[in-house]
């Protein structure tokens, strides 16, 4: 008896194979035979590695997509997609599939942020895809607060939580103490913790910049540790500080509550610069 290859299977039974798979081991596919990049690139495979709610999303999009199959589709909404107004974005990872979402600063609940003695707003400001950021001028009550449901979320998917942010060249008081990080889902806390904003982790800095810049800020708190969490740079430009992680398993329909605040201090600080907070997949290796 003689085997079957894979390219000698019905097309509808070929096409649920790799439709189980991941777009990733699909695009690697299409290198096989002719037969394999017809099925491979078929709407069939493509559609299930779309959100389930994808016509949802499509409608709530800024600017509308032009695409002539769903692996088209998948193709571009694996690119950042304003929504909702333009307060978030949405995408999906090009491996997974996975929903990933960033929430912007108007979308966030900044304390005293309509006070433009304490907070200005920045229009078209360079690097950032919303149409405008916030700044914090000065102030001695810092607190950040994104919220976002889980069943916008992908099922079965950890994530993590991050605030995007840079610093102005004014920046002052902001690593004097540490501001605490928090995430809740539901009524669960997932985790908390400490983090500087600080720009020690700057790759514009020298070596002996950044250890000076660290050295001056563990002086100034007793609660500095060897482990401190600073903010990292991110290839769009931007800095980013995690918040927290949680596993999305979507059991029902929870709030999901990211946190910063620095309240203990009565000092000053500013020259802080908030784009949102993002919500992306963690890949497990």
């Amino acid at each position: 008896m003689s085997e079957i290859t894979l390219d000698q299977l019905p097309e509808d039974c070929f096409a649920q194979i790799m439709s189980l798979t991941s777009p990733q081991d699909v695009c690697r596919s299409v290198l096989v035979s002719s037969p394999i990049r017809f099925v491979a690139d078929s709407d069939t495979v493509w559609e299930k590695f779309l959100p389930s709610n994808y016509e949802e999303i499509l409608c709530r999009l800024v600017s509308p997509l032009v695409y002539s199959s769903k692996k088209e589709l998948f193709a571009r909404l694996s690119n950042p997609q304003l929504i909702d107004g333009g307060r978030k974005i949405f995408s999906i990872e090009k491996s997974t599939g996975k929903k990933r979402y960033m929430l912007s600063a108007r979308e966030l609940s900044i304390k005293w942020a309509s006070h433009p003695l304490y907070w200005s707003w920045k229009p078209q400001f360079p690097q950032s895809r919303f149409a405008e950021v916030a700044e914090l001028r000065t102030i001695s009550w810092l607190e950040i607060l994104g919220l976002l449901n889980t069943k916008l979320l992908s099922p079965r998917t950890l994530y993590g939580t991050y605030l995007i942010l840079h610093f102005a060249n004014r920046a002052y008081g902001l690593d004097t103490l540490p501001s605490e990080v928090s995430l809740e889902v539901g009524n669960v806390v997932k985790s908390q913790g400490t983090v500087y904003l600080s720009r020690c982790d700057s790759k514009k800095q020298s070596n002996s910049e950044r250890l000076s810049c660290c050295v001056r800020s563990c002086r100034r708190s007793k609660f500095c540790s060897a482990e401190k969490q600073v903010p990292v740079e991110r290839k769009d430009g931007w800095m980013e500080i995690e918040l927290g992680q949680f596993y999305n398993d979507q059991q029902g329909d929870e709030e999901v509550r990211m946190c910063l605040k620095e309240v203990k201090g009565e000092h000053l600080k500013g020259g802080l610069i908030v784009e949102g907070i993002e919500l992306r997949p963690i890949q497990l290796h």
